[in-house]
C-alpha cells in the first residue's frame, strides 16, 4: 500500500481524499495497533502485581496507572508519534531505515558510521527476539481467558494456543491479502470493546481518574523507590508495539497513524486501562484476572473470543514486520540471500520469506512450551523492546542535529530525558534476566552473531576476489586478442565493475570466445528505501561492444535484473531477455591457511554462503536462460 498519495483538488478529488485517508486509518488500527492494542490483556494485571503484590492496595493501583498513563503520553504519544515519526527515510520507518538515514548524515567519522551500522544490527536482532515473543504471550494471554472461573477448560489452553499459533505460520505461505481486509472492521470493534468496558468501570469508582495525576506516579517512587522501580519492568508491557508506529509509517503514512492512536487507540487503551484501575479499587483480589474482571459474566466468552482474534491480528503484524525486515536485511547484505515471496498481485509489502516463518514458528512454539502461561512469559517480555528504544532515541538524535539542523542543548535536554526514560525501562527489565529475560537476548545474540559474521565474512570474502582479479581496463586492453566473437548478448552478473568479473574469465578460459555485446551488470542498494525509475539504471561503454550496467534498488524493494535491463533502452541498450544469456558465478569457499577470520567464523560464514539463495532466483533471472561457472575461493 502506497501512503505517499497525489494532491487532490478541494472538491470531488477532496472528498476522495479524506476516504483514502479514512481507508488508510482503518487499516493502521489493523496492522499498526495490533501488538500495542492487545497490551491491556496483561499490562496492567502485571504493574498492579509487580506495585502491590497479589491484592494491590489503591496507592499501588493508582500508581502503577499513573506509571502506565505518563508512559502512553511520553513514550508513545511524544516520542514515537510527534517526533520518531518526524525522522522518515524517503517516507519509510523503522530501525534499519532510520540506521540508514543516521548513517548518512553529514559530518560524522568513520568510527561514528561503523557505530550506527553496529546498533542498526543491535536493534535487528531485538527485533527479532520481540517478533518470537509477541506471538506467544498475546495468543496465550487471551486464550487463558478460558480458565477464568472455570477449572474445566485449563487443560486446554497450552494445546489450543499451540494450534492457534502453529495455523497461523502454516498460513503465511498463502498469504493475507483477502483475511487482511478484515483486520481494521475487527480492531475497531476491539477498541470499542475495550473503551465501553472501562467506561462502565470507571462509572462504578471514578476516583481512579485521580490516576492521570503523575503524583501518584512520582509518589510511588518515593515511598517505595525499588518497588516502583521494579515495576517498570511491567509497565513497559503497556508500549510494547510503539516500533510498529514508525516501522509501518511507509505503508499507510504519518497522519493516518497519528489519527489512528489519538482519536481510537489512545482513548480506548486508557479508558480500559482505568476501567481494569477502577475494578482493583473495589476488588484488589481480582488483580491476576484484571483484564476479565471489567468484563460482566454474560459477556465473558465472547470476550474471550473477540480478545483471540484481536490477538492473532496482533501476531500477524508482528510476523509481517520480521519479514518485511528480513527483506531489508537481505537488500542491505546483513544478511544472506533467501527467497522472498509476494503473496499479493496488488500489495508490494505483502511478502512470505519461508525460512524466516520456520524459525518464527520453531521458536514461538518452544517459548511456549517453555514458559506454559503469559505471566511467567511476562517476565520475558520487554527487554528486546526497551533495547530498540533506546537505539531509536540515540539514531534520531543524530538525525536532529546533523539533518533537522536543531541546536545541541535542546537535543541533549529533550532526547537525552526520553533516553533516561528508555534506559530506565530497560533497566528494569535486566532485573527478570534470570526469570526469562535470557531469552530474548539469548535470539537476538544467536541473530547478531549470525549477521556479524556475514557482514565480516563478506568483507573478507570481497578482499579475496579482489586480490584474485583482473582490473577491468587490463582486461579490455586484451580483448582484441580473443579468437573469436560471436553473435548475441551475454550478461555477467558482479558485485564490482572496476574488476573482471569471475565467470566472465572462466567462461572465456573455457569457451575461448567473447560475445558480441558483453554486458556487465551490478546491483546497488542505496540507503533510501526505494529508487524511481528515472535513477534505476546507469550505462557506460567503455568500447569493444562492452557496456558497465549499474542497476540501483532501494532496500524495500526486489532486484529483477531481466526487468531492469529492459529500461535501459532510453541509454542505447537495447536488450532482448529472450536471446540473453545471463552468466554467474557459483562460488566454493574452502579455509586458507590464514585465514582473515577465526576458525568458528569462518565456518559459520561458509555455511551461511552454502545455504544462501542462488543469484539466478534471487535476482530472477529467467531460468533456461542462465549459465552457471564454478570457481573456488580461498578465504
Amino acid at each position: 500500500m502506497n501512503a505517499r498519495a497525489a494532491p487532490v483538488g478541494p472538491h470531488k478529488g477532496g472528498r476522495s481524499s479524506a476516504r483514502r485517508k479514512a481507508i488508510l486509518t482503518l487499516g493502521a488500527l489493523g496492522v499498526v495497533f495490533g501488538d500495542i492494542g492487545t497490551s491491556p490483556l496483561y499490562a496492567m494485571r502485571e504493574s498492579a502485581l509487580a506495585a502491590g503484590g497479589a491484592a494491590p492496595g489503591p496507592f499501588a493501583v493508582l500508581g502503577a496507572l499513573s506509571l502506565i498513563f505518563w508512559s502512553l503520553a511520553i513514550v508513545v504519544t511524544l516520542k514515537y508519534v510527534t517526533l520518531i515519526m518526524r525522522a522518515d527515510n524517503d517516507g519509510e520507518g523503522g530501525v534499519l531505515a532510520l540506521a540508514a538515514m543516521a548513517h548518512r548524515s553529514p559530518g560524522l567519522g568513520r568510527w561514528s558510521k561503523t557505530a550506527i551500522g553496529i546498533a542498526a544490527i543491535i536493534g535487528l536482532a531485538l527485533f527479532y527476539g520481540d517478533g518470537m515473543l509477541t506471538p506467544a504471550i498475546s495468543v496465550l494471554s487471551a486464550v487463558e481467558g478460558l480458565g477464568v472461573g472455570n477449572a474445566r477448560f485449563e487443560p486446554l489452553i497450552l494445546p489450543l494456543s499451540l494450534i492457534i499459533l502453529v495455523g497461523l505460520f502454516v498460513l503465511q505461505s498463502r498469504g493475507t491479502d483477502k483475511i487482511g481486509k478484515l483486520f481494521g472492521p475487527v480492531m475497531v470493534v476491539w477498541f470499542f470493546t475495550l473503551a465501553a468496558l472501562g467506561l462502565a468501570a470507571i462509572l462504578k469508582a471514578p476516583e481512579i481518574l485521580k490516576a492521570a495525576n503523575p503524583y501518584y506516579g512520582i509518589a510511588l517512587f518515593i515511598r517505595e523507590p525499588w518497588t516502583a522501580f521494579v515495576s517498570l519492568g511491567s509497565v513497559v508491557l503497556a508500549v510494547t508495539g510503539c516500533e510498529a508506529l514508525y516501522a509501518d509509517m511507509g505503508h499507510f503514512g504519518k497522519l493516518p497513524i497519528r489519527l489512528a492512536w489519538l482519536v481510537i487507540t489512545l482513548p480506548a487503551l486508557l479508558l480500559n486501562y482505568f476501567g481494569q484501575g477502577a475494578e482493583l479499587l473495589i476488588a484488589p483480589k481480582l488483580a491476576p484476572l484484571a483484564f476479565y474482571s471489567v468484563a460482566p459474566g454474560w459477556a465473558h466468552y465472547p470476550l474471550v473470543l473477540l480478545a483471540t482474534i484481536a490477538t492473532i491480528i496482533a501476531s500477524q503484524a508482528v510476523i509481517s514486520g520480521v519479514f518485511s525486515i528480513t527483506r531489508q536485511a537481505v537488500q542491505l547484505g546483513q544478511l544472506p540471500r533467501m527467497e522472498i515471496r509476494h503473496t499479493s498481485a496488488t500489495e508490494s509489502g505483502q511478502i512470505y520469506v519461508p525460512r524466516i516463518n520456520a524459525m518464527l514458528c520453531i521458536g514461538v512454539v518452544l517459548i511456549v512450551l517453555i514458559f506454559r502461561s503469559s505471566n511467567a512469559l511476562a517476565a520475558a517480555y520487554g527487554i528486546a523492546v526497551t533495547g530498540v528504544m533506546v537505539i531509536s532515541t540515540l539514531l534520531v538524535a543524530i538525525v536532529a542535529v546533523r539533518q533537522w539542523h536543531w541546536k545541541l542543548p535542546i537535543v541533549i535536554v529533550l532526547f537525552g530525558a526520553l533516553g533516561i526514560i528508555d534506559l530506565a525501562f530497560l533497566a528494569s527489565n535486566a532485573l527478570k534476566i534470570v526469570q526469562g529475560g535470557w531469552l530474548p537476548l539469548l535470539v537476538a545474540a544467536g541473530v547478531y552473531v549470525v549477521m556479524d559474521t556475514w557482514r565480516l565474512g563478506r568483507r573478507v570474502h570481497q578482499e579475496k576476489v579482489r586480490d584474485a582479479s583482473l582490473p577491468l581496463p587490463l582486461f579490455l586492453a586484451r580483448a582484441d586478442k580473443t579468437p573469436q566473437r560471436v553473435a548475441g548478448t551475454a550478461v555477467f552478473l558482479a558485485p564490482r565493475l572496476d574488476v573482471a568479473p569471475s565467470a566472465l574469465l572462466h567462461s572465456l578460459k573455457h569457451y575461448k570466445v567473447l560475445h558480441e555485446r558483453v554486458i556487465l551488470a551490478s546491483v546497488i542498494v542505496d540507503d533510501t528505501p526505494f529508487v524511481p525509475d528515472s535513477k534505476r539504471i546507469e550505462v557506460e561503454k567503455p568500447g569493444k561492444g562492452f557496456f558497465e550496467v549499474r542497476i540501483h534498488y532501494g532496500f524495500f524493494e526486489s532486484p529483477n535484473v531481466p526487468r531492469a535491463l529492459q529500461k535501459a533502452r532510453p541509454l542505447g541498450l537495447v536488450i532482448d531477455v529472450d536471446t540473453t544469456t545471463f552468466f554467474v558465478g557459483r562460488e566454493t569457499l574452502v579455509p586458507g591457511e590464514h585465514p582473515g577470520l577465526k576458525h568458528w567464523r569462518i565456518g559459520l560464514y561458509t555455511w551461511l554462503a552454502s545455504n544462501a539463495l542462488a543469484p539466478a532466483r534471487f535476482y530472477r533471472l529467467p531460468p533456461n536462460r542462465v549459465v552457471e561457472l564454478g570457481t573456488q575461493i580461498t578465504i
